[in-house]
């Protein structure tokens, strides 16, 4: 019976097989150099941040979370860290208080609600530049927006430690993905943070964003 002999050129040089039997070339790998090109997408950054992993194990759950690998969502998310999610006196999802009686599926839907709606106020649908004057940006959560005021004139800075988000929180980072812009934060926004309907008539809302 005659053996098959397959040969495949691959990027390092010939692997031949025979039967099952491999036997690759004695090459020498330059393992300084880098194995892909591709800039991560905000999902692959999340993954390999644990200073945010709380949020990202709500973020994940919900459908939203495409927008993490669409290579054309070009979004700016801005997730507070884990320090800052376990000093909420209330965690999302938010649990019912008690005051109102629900059946299980009733508190489900409710706290799968609840999570979706604070994780979009950590979203802005546009990949935004931290820029050194007030901007105020709405979110993916209806009828929510964030603001960003300059706080610092130091020019060795980089932007993004020069600005206060929501008048008192800071950005501990900014990482650029190939998909959008992803910062942490040293507080979570709250519900009760900035509306849209307050900011109507300032002039530093973002006509392009403004729904």
């Amino acid at each position: 019976m005659m053996k098959l002999l397959l040969l495949v050129t691959i990027s390092l040089g010939i692997l031949t097989v025979v039967a099952d039997q491999v036997f690759l070339p004695s090459l020498q790998m330059d393992l300084s150099r880098p194995t892909s090109f591709r800039r991560p997408t905000l999902f692959d950054l999340l993954t390999i941040e644990p200073s945010t992993s709380i949020f990202f194990s709500y973020a994940r759950e919900l459908e939203l979370s495409r927008l993490f690998v669409d290579l054309d969502s070009n979004i700016t998310l801005l997730a507070p860290t884990n320090k800052a999610v376990m000093a909420l006196a209330r965690k999302p999802p938010f649990p019912n208080d008690g005051t109102i009686e629900l059946t299980e599926q009733e508190l489900e839907e409710r706290s799968k609600k609840n999570v979706e709606h604070w994780v979009s106020l950590h979203i802005i649908p546009v990949r935004i530049p931290i820029v050194l004057n007030s901007h105020i940006y709405p979110t993916l959560a209806e009828g929510k927006a964030v603001t960003f005021k300059q706080i610092s004139q130091d020019p060795t800075l980089p932007e993004w430690k020069r600005v206060l988000l929501n008048g008192g929180i800071k950005i501990l980072n900014e990482k650029e993905a190939i998909n959008g812009v992803s910062t942490s934060l040293t507080a979570p926004f709250k519900t009760t943070d900035y509306t849209l309907l307050e900011l109507s008539d300032d002039p530093l809302l973002i006509p392009a964003l403004q729904v």
